[in-house]
């Protein structure tokens, strides 16, 4: 029998190296593919070309591939990147929110568009460099959390199509990063030292207002300095456009009082962030939209955890649906519930859909 082919996806960093051994240690053929997503050298706040899936990355990725023995192409998903992903990064900025493009990297990109190449290629499967593993929910295919607490990654990928979960490898689920390196160490990969990026991939010097004066010009050009009210709408003082703040932001606000204040809402209509007390942050409750679900469309009342954020802990929370609306109702006040970032729902460990947090 023929031995089954998994297109892995290749970003140049130890990870992914790692989940191309695992695909080979486990008797599959591989086929290593880098996404070229983006003209880094324009706006990207990096002159090196060195952000995830630049020059140096796709360099590092075909010398892994060639080490290994496996063939390396270079793939342009540019177009489909700048639609799905850094435009509505932009856009949402623009409307007071705090997006999260990585979400709609994977949805969009990793997902719709890489399982379109693979079929083009001739590949069974996908494989990525994800801290998530696949398990089961019902008797089907369902993404589990990886068992690194520190690395897992489930939370980012509540948005892909629930009919490629049986398509998809995450050979790193199972490992610690620290195992992650050792492997890379033992087959003496040119990634195995490599640091890891914790900005987002487009702007390399995570400096957001910079790339958004760049990408937008004329949108930023058209934002200037607005109010600053406190929670009894008295003005208290002058932002710099409201692109610069995020809710729950402590830091840079340039007021000082007795006790801290942070920003509690953004609203782009009226070019107004309003500030507040920490313990004016809490909510017990958001709705949500953009709803993908990766089990079968469950019953409602339903009780899960939720996470609202890629570094916050999973609280108990019931799930609402009336009047056509989702709403999320947490057991205990969430802290900076931010419009635009991404909630994500779990039955145990395992991740069974997600949505955008809206707050009316």
């Amino acid at each position: 029998m023929a031995k089954k082919t998994v297109m892995v996806a290749m970003s140049g960093g130890v990870d992914s190296s790692v989940a191309l051994i695992k695909v080979l240690e486990s008797g599959y053929q591989a086929i290593g593919v880098t996404m070229k997503l983006w003209d880094y050298g324009n706006v990207g706040g990096n002159d090196d070309d060195n952000s995830c899936c630049g020059i140096e990355e796709i360099n590092g990725a075909k010398l892994v591939c060639n080490q290994l023995g496996v063939p390396h192409y270079t793939i342009d998903f540019q177009n489909v990147f700048k639609e799905k992903v850094i435009d509505d990064f932009a856009n949402e900025y623009l409307k007071g929110r705090t997006p999260n493009p990585c979400v709609r990297c994977n949805s969009y990109v990793k997902w719709d568009a890489f399982i379109e190449q693979a079929n083009q290629l001739g590949a069974d499967y996908i494989a990525t460099g994800h801290y998530a593993q696949i398990g089961s929910y019902n008797d089907k295919p369902a993404i589990q959390q990886g068992v690194d607490p520190l690395k897992d990654q489930a939370y980012v990928l509540w948005g892909i199509p629930k009919d490629s979960i049986d398509r998809t490898l995450f050979p790193l689920g199972e490992f610690t990063k620290t195992q992650v390196r050792e492997i890379a160490r033992k087959y003496d990969l040119e990634t195995a030292e490599k640091a890891e990026s914790m900005e987002i991939c487009f702007v390399a010097d995570n400096n957001y207002n910079r790339f958004l004066n760049k990408y937008i010009p004329d949108e930023m050009n058209s934002i200037g300095e607005g109010d600053i009210v406190d929670e009894t709408d008295n003005v208290v003082g002058q932002h710099k456009g409201y692109t610069n703040y995020t809710i729950g932001q402590r830091k840079g606000i340039g007021l000082s009082y007795p006790d801290p204040r942070y920003v509690k809402s953004i609203d782009a209509e009226t070019n107004t962030i309003t500030i507040s007390r920490k313990n004016e942050l809490y909510r017990e409750t958001c709705l949500v939209s953009n709803i993908n679900w990766l089990i079968d469309i469950p019953e409602f009342p339903l009780d899960i955890y939720s996470q609202i954020r890629y570094n916050s802990q999973k609280v108990k929370s019931t799930i609402l649906f009336e009047n056509n609306k989702y709403e999320v109702r947490f057991n205990e006040p969430q802290l900076a519930v931010t419009p635009g970032q991404s909630i994500v729902f779990y039955i145990g460990d395992i991740l069974i859909g997600g949505g955008i947090i809206e707050l009316s």
